[in-house]
């Protein structure tokens, strides 16, 4: 095997991993996604609770996130913890990302990642302030982040193809 036909197939590998970590990128935003819808139908939060119209916003997260995820109701819990889990995931492509060649990869799992960050922050007012314009936005990043990945992924097959 040739030293092109070694760096060519690294690369394929590389492109392989990037199409299947956008690929779950999405399928874990549908899950988030459906965790919301559930939470947003079948869940009232209380008005009163650790972190709840907190004056100092950073220490209202901790407060209203150490509230939910071990106290707080079951669906509105497993929402906040997967958006946890999606944070780090989002972080982590980006690492992946930074392995190839094409920039097109880098910003769309940074804007992904961004994205994602973007709706904890919103979730968590929606819980401790109550506005809905909270919830719209975390909607609207939730969009956003889910075309980044599809973006990424659309790429990486497309790159995938051209190398076979």
């Amino acid at each position: 095997m040739s030293i092109t036909a070694t760096a060519e197939a690294a690369h394929a590998s590389r492109t392989n991993r990037l199409a299947a970590a956008n690929f779950a990128a999405c399928l874990l935003l549908l899950a988030q996604y459906l965790l919301g819808m559930v939470v947003n139908i079948y869940v009232v939060l209380p008005s009163h609770h650790p972190g709840a119209s907190a004056s100092n916003y950073l220490s209202g997260i901790a407060s209203g996130l150490g509230w939910l995820i071990p106290d707080g109701p079951a669906w509105a819990a497993a929402h906040a913890a997967f958006g946890l889990a999606l944070v780090v995931a989002a972080y982590a492509a980006i690492a992946l990302a930074r392995g190839q060649r094409s920039r097109v990869y880098l910003v769309t799992a940074t804007l992904g990642a961004l994205a994602i960050t973007g709706a904890a922050f919103n979730g968590v007012s929606f819980l401790n302030y109550g506005h809905p314009f909270s919830s719209m936005i975390m909607a609207g990043l939730w969009a956003l982040a889910l075309g980044c990945y599809l973006t990424g992924l659309f790429f990486a097959a497309r790159s995938h193809l051209s190398l076979t």
